[in-house]
């Protein structure tokens, strides 16, 4: 079976409806990249039924970059705009974004919701190929093209006692095109109401990192999710990385790396409400995450002094949220 084919569950009839689908979008200052996502939104072949711009506290011309599309991006059938742009008073991250977006479109009453950043494109027939599998499953990560245009590996399998993705880990499809994963990514997620109802908002203590790691570990509590071998996006941004053959190693920032290290603490805590921690495991798994980052300084960033800095001062943050006896989760929604 091809990976663009459509399967259908046996005995199950295609669906008859277009699907009920909200686009949720994070944006903050990069409306060159904002602009090619939304030329992609007119080019889909089904319209979604919503097409949410979360603009996390930009102030420049985003606003009104998004408006010049709301004519372009149409009408729903009851007469009211497809676009909703939702301007936000700080920038809250890309999880505080995804937080808001997704209590947006599932007030507006979405059955399905589609999350993405703002540096890809959807393909046009994104919303075809992911049609069937919402028959089958309640959370669905369709496939993506890296910038060159190869396709895009996604560690689909997340090792919870240690708190990291299996690097090793093959996505060589079955017969049916698909493959159980307990992690999602905010990068063209797509998520049934009924889930998001179950295990709550995306939590926005995150700010930025693991946000889509753990909530994908929320949602497998309730239901399977699944990635499915068929390509809906494209990534429109190149990104530094060292390329290691069968993976590669991207750049990033002393902010990203601070929360890469801060976050575990967040984890921790839902790891250990649903009785998956074991402090000797899981710390054992920060000190690989730590080693990558390491790694990740010394070959690609070359910022040495100040990412040190950064880790470090993650790992404290860390310990600090695990030992915040106040802390909560996010509650379901009701």
């Amino acid at each position: 079976m091809s990976a663009e084919s459509q399967p259908q569950a046996e005995g199950t009839p295609a669906p008859r409806h277009p699907l009920d689908v909200a686009i949720v979008v994070v944006t903050y200052k990069r409306t060159k990249l904002l602009r090619v996502l939304l030329d992609s939104f007119t080019e889909l072949k089904t319209a979604p039924s919503w097409i949410v711009i979360v603009d996390n506290a930009s102030h420049d011309d985003t606003g009104e970059i998004v408006e010049s599309y709301r004519e372009r991006l149409g009408k729903r059938a009851d007469g009211r705009d497809r676009l909703v742009y939702a301007p936000q008073e700080e920038n809250t991250g890309g999880a505080g974004g995804f937080s808001a977006g997704t209590k947006i479109a599932y007030d507006l009453g979405a059955e399905w919701l589609w999350l993405m950043d703002d540096d890809v494109a959807v393909l046009p027939e994104a919303i075809e190929r992911l049609t069937p599998w919402t028959d089958r499953f309640k959370v669905i990560q369709g496939r993506r093209y890296n910038y060159d245009g190869s396709p895009f590996y996604w560690q689909f399998d997340f090792n919870v006692p240690l708190g990291i993705p299996n690097p090793v880990a093959k996505d060589d499809f079955s017969a049916q095109d698909w493959l159980p994963m307990n992690t999602v990514c905010f990068e063209g997620g797509l998520f049934h109401r009924d889930v998001v109802r179950q295990v709550g908002l995306p939590d926005p203590r995150f700010f930025i990192y693991w946000d889509d790691t753990v909530y994908g570990y929320l949602t497998s509590k309730v239901t399977t999710p699944a990635l499915v071998n068929t390509f809906i996006l494209r990534r429109t941004r190149e990104i530094k990385r060292l390329d290691l053959g069968t993976r590669k190693l991207n750049g990033t920032s002393d902010m990203v790396r601070f929360h890469i290290m801060r976050n575990r603490g967040y984890m921790a805590r839902y790891f250990r409400l649903h009785g998956d921690y074991n402090r000797f495991v899981f710390g054992f798994g920060t000190l690989l995450t730590l080693a990558k980052e390491v790694i990740r300084i010394v070959t690609v960033d070359h910022s040495f002094k100040s990412g040190l800095s950064a880790l470090f001062r993650g790992m404290r943050g860390a310990r600090k949220i695990y030992r915040d006896r106040s802390w909560k989760p996010m509650p379901p929604l009701d």
